[in-house]
């Protein structure tokens, strides 16, 4: 018996292919982007009536201005940057970030902050008697300056108290006390109430500006830790102003000069 191919069966495969592949490519195609295109949109009488513009801004802009103009804390006199080696804006400043860094510092690392300096540029207005808002905060620190806190031993410290003599500026200063002599040297050294030591390790709060050498303060390089604390300076004078009820001008002797 002569034994025939069946040639029905790879037909019947073929026509079941064919069946599959019409109904995948009758099917939903997916979109894909081939190409973007932008271009510049002037804002000008062209684009629509300022009135519209306003309508839109305006519901943003208000939020925004209610939140900056909420007070949080009441100023009994004004605190200003003028002095010759210390400011009550300055002590404030330097005391806070003492404060509220310490609290931050305490917890992840078991440790407390000794002294804090920040640079007096870095203080862009005063605090006027009366109400404080949230909108002070911005205005006195504009940047986006975070605090970090360095670990530097006593001779770096006293390169730090070398520049603040030289400077001759009104940095602000925390847990640090000297009394400049008749030839501009640092005499009765204290950090938090006690004689300064050479070999001992301070740990010393500042910001990420003047860590990373702004105002020439190279100094910080030379720390032998550094953490950062993740703690916007600003946010800390809000936090602190959301505590304070009644701001107090702070005018205790950090910095002396013999005559």
């Amino acid at each position: 018996m002569v034994k025939l191919k069946n040639y029905n069966v790879p037909l019947n495969y073929f026509v079941l292919f064919l069946t599959f592949a019409a109904a995948v490519s009758c099917g939903p195609q997916k979109p894909v982007v081939t190409r973007i295109e932008g271009k510049e949109i002037s804002i000008d009488e062209k684009a629509g009536s300022s009135t519209e513009i306003e309508r839109i801004v305006k519901p943003y802009r208000d939020k925004v201005d209610q939140d900056l103009n909420t007070v949080l804390a009441y100023a009994p006199e004004t605190l200003d940057k003028n002095g010759q080696w210390q400011t009550t804006m300055g002590n404030l400043f330097a005391d806070v970030a003492m404060q509220y860094g310490n609290k931050v510092f305490e917890k992840r690392e078991g440790k407390k902050i000794d002294i804090v300096m920040l640079n007096h540029g870095g203080i862009r207005t005063i605090i006027p008697k009366g109400d404080v808002t949230t909108r002070a905060a911005f205005e006195i620190m504009p940047f986006e300056n975070s605090m970090v806190v360095c670990a530097m031993n006593g001779a770096t410290v006293m390169e730090l108290i070398n520049y603040f003599i030289a400077e001759k500026k009104p940095h602000p200063l925390s847990g640090l006390t000297f009394t400049i002599d008749k030839n501009g040297v640092a005499k009765n050294i204290l950090v938090q109430g006690k004689p300064i030591e050479d070999g001992k390790i301070y740990y010393v709060g500042t910001n990420d500006y003047l860590y990373n050498g702004g105002d020439n303060m190279l100094f910080f390089k030379k720390s032998t830790a550094k953490y950062d604390l993740d703690y916007k300076l600003r946010n800390i004078l809000i936090d602190y102003f959301k505590d304070a009820d009644t701001i107090p001008a702070t005018r205790d002797v950090r910095i002396s000069q013999e005559k």
